[in-house]
């Protein structure tokens, strides 16, 4: 098996991965934006693998996020309510000014240019609508909001996608190139800023061959010891066969998740709708890997009792929410590494492991 993905991602203001307390990647309309203007995928690549570990193994405790939905009160608060991190989720929307700018559009492209803000409105209201109201609590209720999320982007892509083809197709050789001016001015940007990181570059070159790479085996194999402690699991929640059976899928199937969810880069698209059509293949491929690990937590926790599904939810706030972006060990996120041969319960699989260079 061929398994990809790893993310680094940064620390959110209350702990890692793209979660805020009850709320799953907070900033996705301007993530959608950054991407599809800018043509900087850093933020939309990094989310993956550690937001599904994140959503199994909340670190979180109830208290934490009852925090979340507690009124305002006359003192200042040190934590915001959900509603607030949906309306501060947008911090800028459509440039229109800098589009504008660009491509000095003449009256009917400069409607067209208006109706495309529209419509970036109404994207950014159909992502606002599946804010949580409620703090999930409990694993199966994070992914379900995962998925609610997730269906939100892949809709807001949807009416995104016909005004924006409609004013780019408006504008001439030289419009065009001049909007695709500032994609190329933000990635030469993020170049210049970025970290180099060998091993990571090594890691995403076509041609790894991840046989080769001790030390990547060595952080796998390390990854999985830390973050599923499977045999401690397994005897606090006092498994029987199947149930440790069952436990094993759901970890194969988080695990895969590297795989198809890698953060490794991609090849710049040339041009807005095709970054915007890139965006939404990452979007389903993600929705798709979401389902399939609620599919298997759905058939771990069909046989357990209240107090083993309560057991299990506790894990991760005693462990204090084993960070996939930690900064020592396999989970560095000052690397990326493709591949490694991952020997578990007696099957080989092939794996490949790549993890973030880029902080979110």
């Amino acid at each position: 098996m061929a398994a990809a993905a790893r993310r680094a991602g940064g620390a959110t203001p209350d702990g890692s991965y793209g979660w805020a307390g009850p709320m799953f990647w907070p900033f996705a309309h301007d993530d959608l934006t950054t991407a599809v203007i800018f043509g900087d995928t850093t933020s939309l690549s990094l989310y993956g693998y550690g937001d599904i570990y994140a959503a199994i193994f909340a670190p979180y405790a109830a208290t934490e996020l009852a925090a979340y939905t507690t009124p305002q009160g006359r003192r200042g608060r040190r934590v915001p309510t959900v509603e607030a991190l949906c309306d501060a989720s947008d911090t800028g929307g459509l440039p229109v000014d800098r589009i504008a700018a660009a491509v000095q559009p003449n009256e009917l492209q400069r409607a067209e240019l208006d109706e495309l803000a529209t419509a970036w409105v109404a994207a950014r209201d159909i992502i606002r609508a599946s804010c949580p109201t409620e703090v999930p609590a409990s694993a199966s209720e994070r992914l379900g909001l995962m998925q609610t999320r997730l269906e939100a982007m892949i809709k807001a892509t949807d009416a995104i996608a016909p005004p924006l083809a409609k004013f780019v197709d408006l504008l001439d050789d030289g419009q065009k190139a001049k909007l695709e001016a500032l994609a190329n001015e933000r990635r030469a940007a993020l170049a210049a800023g970025q970290h180099k990181d060998a091993q990571a570059a090594a890691a995403c070159q076509a041609d790894y061959d991840p046989r080769y790479d001790l030390q990547a085996q060595r952080q796998y194999q390390q990854l999985v010891q830390q973050q599923w402690p499977a045999d401690d699991i397994a005897a606090t929640l006092r498994l029987d066969d199947t149930g440790r059976a069952r436990l094993d899928v759901l970890q194969d199937t988080t695990l895969r998740t590297m795989e198809t969810l890698s953060a490794c880069p991609t090849k710049a698209v040339a041009t807005p709708q095709a970054r915007l059509a890139a965006v939404k293949t990452r979007l389903e491929t993600m929705l798709q890997a979401v389902k399939g690990v609620g599919d298997a937590l759905d058939d771990f926790e069909a046989d357990l009792t209240d107090a083993q599904k309560a057991a299990f939810e506790a894990i991760g706030p005693k462990r204090g929410g084993v960070s996939p972006s930690s900064s020592n060990g396999a989970a560095s996120a000052a690397s990326r590494l493709v591949g490694t041969t991952v020997i578990s319960r007696g099957q080989t699989h092939q794996s490949v492991m790549r993890f973030g260079a880029i902080a979110r």
